[in-house]
């Protein structure tokens, strides 16, 4: 119930007074927080499963694979939970009050426990999986399938594309679009600068 409670702290302050989250199932008091903690407790887990991984795969490696592997794992992980704490602190307060305030006069803003439970993790896994652009951009520099002159000369194309995956995996709002393709962006840029300074 503390894990749910702080997930769902961003919704709760930015709600009109008086106006509270609510549970439209019997079970779902018990069940959300539950499936909440269960999918907090994997995403905890996640890099000691990637070692494991690791550790299997490792032995078949060269020396020049596994001093390129351990570093793009390593930023990975970290990529990942740096991406769903942009979400939660950054992109929430700003999204969930731009919600909030559009709301209709006469209408009561009353959402459910497990559609927001399901919105979040949507938008977290989502925030997450766009900040790994460093990881897979090196990727495709180091093992040649694309040339690093490709990604400078296709800047315009990837912003449009960008732009275009924020839309799709966001809330159909500008704000929310924004807060994920201008972040994608600027680790795309990073990135190449990261690629120019391995392949020198």
């Amino acid at each position: 119930n503390k894990i749910f409670s702080f997930v769902a702290e961003p919704l709760i302050h930015k709600l009109p007074v008086g106006a509270t989250l609510i549970a439209t199932s019997v079970v779902a008091p018990f069940t959300v927080p539950f499936k909440m903690a269960l999918l907090l407790a994997v995403g905890i887990a996640m890099p000691f499963v990637l070692y494991q991984a690791w550790a299997f795969v490792a032995p078949g490696l060269y020396r020049h694979e596994k001093k390129l592997a351990v570093p793009l794992l390593v930023s990975s992980v970290l990529l990942f939970y740096l991406g769903a704490a942009f979400a939660y602190y950054v992109v929430f307060p700003v999204m969930l009050s731009f919600f909030v305030a559009t709301t209709p006069h006469g209408v009561q803003m009353m959402t459910d426990m497990g559609s927001y439970l399901d919105f979040v993790m949507i938008l977290l896994l989502a925030f997450g999986l766009a900040f790994e652009v460093p990881v897979a951009t090196v990727l495709l520099v180091w093992t040649g399938f694309v040339k690093l002159a490709t990604l400078k000369k296709n800047r315009g194309f990837v912003l449009l594309g960008i732009f275009i995956f924020a839309a799709f995996v966001t809330p159909p709002d500008a704000v929310s679009q924004s807060a994920m393709a201008v972040p994608m962006y600027f680790l795309y840029e990073s990135c190449i600068w990261i690629a120019w300074f391995m392949r020198g």
